[in-house]
């Protein structure tokens, strides 16, 4: 009988540990991110290339602010003639739009401007530092499904901003369509 009980003791034992491996092993797996696109600083170029392109041809003299995921500046331009001040700007919008994972610019409801809405959010925008805007013209890229980074531009109207921003953003997304 104490053979069989010392069998039993060591059996259970034996599935105790296991068990208890086996669950430590699941939350480490969670611990980190693996296999996550990230935007590179060759990839930030080839935008910033791209953006300077098309503003060029609209005839918009245009700063260029491309961030990573995070929100942090990867590469700047300022093209000749561009004001100083829409530099600022520029990466104000990518930082937006890449922290928000959406484009920056208030959204109207029904297609008609929310008045308190707007006001709302500049407030938040100096609130938060200048890491949100309600300008048009920061754009989020998506790879893979994923918000790899975003482009903001600053010197022309909203709209000419983000089809600029969609410019580069188009030729990167093209360069890595050849790729595979």
């Amino acid at each position: 009988m104490t053979a069989l009980r010392f069998t039993l003791l060591a059996l259970i034992t034996l599935a105790t540990l296991r068990s208890a491996a086996a669950q430590d092993a699941k939350p480490a797996a969670r611990l980190v991110t693996r296999n996550r696109v990230e935007l590179n600083l060759a990839g930030a170029e080839l935008i910033l290339t791209a953006c300077q392109e098309k503003a060029g041809t609209m005839k918009v003299f245009a700063n260029v602010a491309v961030v990573d995921a995070g929100g942090h500046l990867l590469a700047f331009a300022r093209m000749d003639g561009a004001r100083p001040a829409s530099g600022q700007t520029a990466l104000t919008k990518a930082i937006s739009a890449a922290t928000f994972r959406q484009e920056s610019g208030t959204l109207p409801q029904k297609g008609e401007p929310d008045l308190l809405l707007s006001l709302g959010v500049a407030m938040a925008a100096t609130a938060s530092g200048g890491k949100m805007t309600p300008l048009k013209g920061g754009v989020p890229i998506l790879v893979d499904g994923q918000v790899v980074g975003a482009v903001g531009v600053g010197g022309g109207t909203g709209e000419q901003d983000a089809e600029v921003a969609k410019a580069g953003i188009r030729a990167l997304l093209d360069r890595l369509n050849e790729k595979k």
